[in-house]
């Protein structure tokens, strides 16, 4: 079937048009979806989508030409959505796979990098602390630990040879890098195995080589190796195709810090004395009984967590070993204060249980995991202290009529809003959150504004229907469809 390369994918669509409400330029009226659809036609803005042009900025990960993912079992544009759910190629016998690696150019060859040592763990966070993720303005950088790269590439069941490193052979300098750490999804009504693919970096100089490619190739014969042939993966870039797309929305906390580095500015008709006052965060958490989870809360958070993830289309089954890991491994060492007001010493990650005083059943959690950037250029505040919201749940959503009359709203609201305190008493600067699970629903009243940056989700070698994000898909309203934060 021969495919149409003018049509341009619903979610680029749908990230110009909320990037031109946000400028004011266009009526609202008249931004439809056909009329935008028309205008980037005849701009030819396939050329972005194709990656022959860039349109999103340096923030956007580099993930490979399309000439490269046209040859690869994903969704291509103008398939339309797929008839039935399920792989576009299928799983091979091991012997089937290459055995050998891909070839490099000479000057390059492969490493498998051990992330718990911790001089090759340096290596990879030096490399991306350079190379990786930037915002429009390259004012920006995202700014990795050590601590934060062994609980996101070291949870149960990793495979180290699926931390892939490039490096020079003459002076072994590594300048490249992509990982890959299993995963279990469900996919609407599917239950597969997945490799979670992150960490896409390569050398500032070295983008001209083309080595995403074949990095993305390798670890994908990696994968193959242990017999998974699915995978799920995020990028800033529109590549063919998403299944889904979020927006990034951001809280201020610590307003005059974030107005000196330039990350917001003091709107009209507001004075940088009433910004403060409305951004405001409690002293500490509100709701009875809630305290930090423990490694006892773990069976009763896995079971809270299982239930509550079945809600969305998209989203990870995590066993009680991998709740341990991603809520309580990156909890840090020592005591409260050892590594700054509300900090342990390395603390990644935050992680809270309300218990019921007469049941003692935990009823809520919520976790929030930190992901500092360098403000390049700024030596008055080189760090920006940025919280990001990871899982929650909540038995009242469960309750009959809780979504219809308000009462899960509510709940979200309560828990994210404890969520502020600890923030706050933690002194970070910002809290960052996705238009993904229960988020659309609360976000502008917890006083989140948008933010430029669009998150698109993809699926390798599996076909679904688009899911729910940054807006509905059907009758399943944005958000519903992903329950997945990908680190």
């Amino acid at each position: 079937m021969k495919r149409d390369k003018s049509n341009i994918p619903e979610a680029f669509v749908h990230q110009v048009i909320e990037r031109v409400k946000a400028e004011g330029s266009i009526p609202e009226e008249d931004l439809t979806v056909e009329n935008i659809r028309g205008v980037l036609e005849h701009l030819k803005i396939m050329d972005v989508v194709q990656g022959k042009a860039g349109l999103l900025g340096s923030n956007a990960k580099d993930m490979g030409e399309h000439k490269f993912w046209e040859t690869q079992p994903v969704p291509q544009p103008g398939e339309g959505p797929p008839l039935d759910d399920g792989y576009i190629e299928p799983s091979k016998p091991r012997e089937e796979i290459r055995q050998e690696p891909y070839p490099l150019p000479k000057e390059f060859e492969w490493s498998v990098l051990d992330i718990g040592d911790p001089q090759q763990c340096k290596e990879v966070y030096d490399l991306l602390s350079a190379n990786y993720v930037e915002d429009d303005q390259a004012s920006f950088r995202f700014k990795y630990s050590a601590e934060f790269l062994k609980w996101a590439l070291m949870p149960p069941g990793y495979h180290k040879e699926w931390h892939i490193g490039v490096r020079v052979v003459s002076s072994k300098k590594l300048v490249a890098f992509i990982s890959g750490v299993p995963m279990t999804l469900h996919v609407r009504k599917n239950i597969i195995t997945v490799t979670e693919i992150n960490y896409l970096c390569v050398h500032k100089r070295l983008r001209s080589k083309r080595l995403a490619p074949v990095l993305i190739k390798e670890v994908t014969r990696q994968t193959h190796l242990k017999g998974i042939f699915q995978a799920i993966y995020t990028a800033g870039v529109i590549i063919p195709t998403p299944v889904s797309t979020c927006r990034y929305f951001h809280r201020s906390i610590n307003v005059p810090k974030l107005l000196e580095v330039g990350f917001c500015f003091v709107p009209r008709n507001m004075t940088q004395a009433r910004m403060i006052r409305l951004n405001a965060v409690p002293d500490t958490p509100t709701i009875p009984g809630v305290r930090e989870m423990e490694v006892n809360d773990v069976l009763q958070t896995a079971s809270l967590f299982t239930r509550y993830m079945r809600r969305f289309g998209l989203a990870p089954i995590f066993d009680v070993e991998e709740i341990k890991h991603y809520f309580l491994s990156g909890k840090g060492e020592g005591n409260i204060g050892d590594g700054g007001p509300g900090r342990r010493k390395g603390q990644v990650t935050w992680s809270f249980v309300v218990e019921d005083p007469e049941t003692h059943q935990i009823t809520d959690f919520f976790s929030f995991y930190s992901l500092p950037s360098t403000v390049i250029g700024n030596q008055k505040h080189p760090i920006l202290e940025a919280a990001y919201l990871f899982y929650y749940a909540t038995t009242v959503a469960f309750e009959p009529n809780a979504e219809e009359d308000g009462r899960l709203k509510a709940r979200v609201k309560a828990l994210i809003t404890d969520a502020f305190a600890i923030a706050g008493a933690a002194k970070f600067d910002v809290f960052n959150a996705l238009t993904l699970m229960d988020n659309a629903n609360i976000l502008q009243d917890l006083k989140f504004g948008p933010g430029d940056g669009f998150l698109n989700f993809y699926l390798y070698n599996w076909r679904t229907a688009p899911l729910a994000g940054m807006g509905p898909e059907g009758d399943v309203p944005a958000g519903k469809g992903v329950g997945i934060v990908m680190l």
